[in-house]
């Protein structure tokens, strides 16, 4: 009969996620991740010119959509304001307070889901290693930017180092701007919505979201919008690889375990024993005097016998042997052979 899995369960986590083995693992990853950013500072220079390269691609493609939505940003507070304060504090709570829904309601489909998000953030790294891009807050104000967190840095936390706080701008690589993992992560956050949300709110908020980010990094001139593209791409990469992360981790997961199993263990000695046909009581009681007449129930069952009753299985009625010598008399033990 061909064997079918519970519908439901087929992509159910081999092992249970805990959240104390979890959370430390994201910090870990993230810490990394930033540690990384800040060790691979490429040369001013030449992160200027990639983002003058850039400017000039958008220009030709009629796509330079971040002129005219820094001069909004910078023209109108009511505007510019909450979009710092978007840019400066969204992608730092909405991206781990998605992670812990998924965590807490879809414990099935999180794994995949942190798998992806923790894949794409280090094609981020190697994005950021190859090609260190000045974004165009810190192009010269002949080209026209504002830098709107400078700006408005009176009214939050940060300073005029993109969304670090006032006084730790070298905590962080400015010239990380290609691909813009603010985007990156708000489009995961995005389709996590729409996938798992349920209702039509979590709907509107997972196009509003990664859409909202787009135009705030481009308008904050934090980003060029091929930055926003660079980021998305970036996580459609990680998507195409999270199936081979995953069966990593899985294999390396089953290998280690057998390798610190005991030798004995290991070797199958434990398993043998449990799927022997002979009885826990009569293979104790058979290491302990062997050929001795094991009594177990009323029913005698020698060395050799595997159930009670065998005996009277394989004589008919009135038809057992005269008991031997060496069984004669109830209280006389028999020899050992």
């Amino acid at each position: 009969m061909r064997h079918t899995e519970k519908p439901g369960t087929e992509t159910a986590p081999k092992t249970r996620l805990r959240w104390w083995t979890e959370l430390p693992l994201i910090v870990l990853v993230y810490a990394c991740y930033s540690a990384g950013r800040l060790l691979v500072r490429g040369d001013v220079a030449d992160a200027v010119d990639h983002g003058l390269a850039i400017l000039d691609i958008e220009k030709a493609l009629f796509l330079n959509a971040e002129h005219p939505l820094n001069r909004l940003f910078t023209r109108e507070p009511w505007i510019g304001v909450p979009a710092d304060f978007w840019y400066a504090s969204l992608h730092y709570l909405v991206t781990p307070a998605i992670l812990v829904w998924l965590f807490r309601s879809r414990a099935v489909r999180y794994r995949a889901a942190r798998t992806w998000l923790m894949t794409s953030t280090f094609i981020g790294l190697i994005g950021f290693t190859l090609l260190p891009t000045c974004p165009p807050r810190l192009l010269d104000a002949s080209h026209g930017f504002v830098d709107t967190m400078a700006q408005y840095s009176s009214y939050g936390w940060w300073g005029g180092a993109a969304s670090a706080p006032r006084g730790m701008g070298g905590m962080t690589n400015q010239y990380a701007a290609m691909p813009s993992l603010h985007v990156g992560w708000a489009l995961w956050c995005g389709v996590m919505l729409w996938r798992y949300g349920g209702s039509r709110a979590a709907k509107v908020v997972a196009v509003v979201y990664p859409l909202g980010t787009t135009i705030v990094v481009m308008g904050t001139a934090n980003h060029y919008f091929l930055d926003a593209v660079a980021g998305a791409a970036v996580m459609g990469a990680g998507l195409l690889l999270t199936p081979f992360v995953l069966r990593t981790a899985q294999r390396l997961r089953s290998r280690l375990p057998a390798r610190l199993a005991p030798a004995g263990t290991a070797s199958g000695d434990a398993p043998a024993a449990a799927a022997g046909s002979v009885p826990a009581t009569a293979s104790a009681t058979a290491a302990d005097g062997a050929g001795s007449a094991n009594v177990s129930g009323g029913c005698q069952t020698s060395a050799g016998e595997r159930f009670p009753r065998q005996r009277e299985q394989r004589f008919g009625a009135g038809a057992e042997p005269d008991p031997a010598p060496s069984d004669a008399g109830d209280e006389t033990p028999a020899p050992a052979r």
